[in-house]
């Protein structure tokens, strides 16, 4: 491939507003204002922008803080300015959902990479996971209207309750069900199963969003 075709072919989209991706795994942000990223997400960016970010429970700059009453928090950054704003997270995959007013979502904290302005949230955890599991620990919920941006190890699954999952493997869920934590009732002897602790969703409304990676299991 010629220089020139590459930089043509591989070039950001004229045009648009509101959330897009470039590729897959790249969101492109036209801002002309506020806009809440994930913490240490942007790659790059047009235009005039600052980023302002304070200190988090354990110290330094780390994004702006929304702490849970159990010292946990989602580290994220609000940039402000005019220009294209280019943000990705570890090569995960960009998926964007637009929210109406009366809707909301529940996002693994780790798994939120961008919202706009006009969408609320709230940092809150699940309870029972605090203390069993290292990965998925805190919970954004995010409430319309607006885009919000999450990023995903590979191609999501989204199902439908009842339905049990894995707590690395949650991204997120609608605000109309809510997961309990369960463990493995079965006793094990010698190797373990390494699926000792669940989420389990009841009901038949809504949707649970899983991927085929977990977060917490190392590589």
């Amino acid at each position: 491939m010629k220089l020139s075709e590459f930089a043509r072919s591989n070039a950001p989209a004229d045009g648009g507003d509101g959330f897009r991706t470039e590729n897959n795994r790249l969101l492109d942000i036209p801002l002309d204002g506020t806009v809440t990223v994930k913490a240490g997400s942007m790659i790059g960016y047009t235009g005039e922008m600052t980023f302002t970010g304070r200190s988090s429970a354990e110290g330094g700059i780390t994004g702006f803080v929304k702490e849970a009453v159990s010292n946990e928090g989602t580290p994220v950054m609000q940039a402000e300015g005019r220009g294209h704003l280019y943000v990705a997270d570890r090569g995960k995959k960009v998926q964007i959902v637009d929210l109406d007013a009366e809707e909301s979502l529940s996002v693994n904290g780790d798994d939120v990479l961008a919202f706009e302005s006009t969408v609320d949230y709230e940092i809150g955890t699940v309870g029972g996971l605090s203390e069993a599991v290292a990965g998925g620990l805190t919970n954004v919920y995010l409430s319309g209207p607006g885009a919000v941006a999450i990023s995903t190890h590979g191609d999501p699954l989204v199902v439908t309750p009842p339905v049990v999952t894995d707590p690395d493997a949650t991204v997120a869920w609608s605000t109309d069900v809510s997961p309990s934590v369960t463990t493995n009732k079965a006793i094990e002897i010698g190797q373990t199963s390494g699926e000792s602790i669940q989420m389990e969703f009841d009901g038949s409304e809504g949707f649970v969003v899983i991927q085929p990676y977990e977060e917490g299991a190392g590589p």
